[in-house]
């Protein structure tokens, strides 16, 4: 997924979350609590997957860094 594509759905999901906040400031309703669970979670996820994308955009796919590392590491030791 493209950064673009997650902020689209972070943009989305955040302004159904706003709605359904202004309906539940109305009059508690459990079925919009747990939708609002649910969209919470789904909208962490996404966050995370954003951070990821970054990285990876920025920094490389993180088993080469781990492998750069490690190489790094054994050279180290050996000197």
């Amino acid at each position: 997924m493209t950064i673009d594509g997650i902020q689209k759905q972070i943009a989305e999901l955040s302004e159904r979350r706003s709605g359904l906040w202004r309906r539940l400031a109305e009059g508690h309703d459990g079925e919009i609590a747990r939708e609002l669970k649910a969209l919470d979670a789904e909208l962490a996820r996404l966050y995370d997957a954003q951070r990821a994308t970054r990285a990876r955009m920025r920094f490389g796919d993180r088993s080469e860094i781990v492998a750069r590392a490690r190489m790094e590491e054994r050279l180290e030791r050996a000197a």
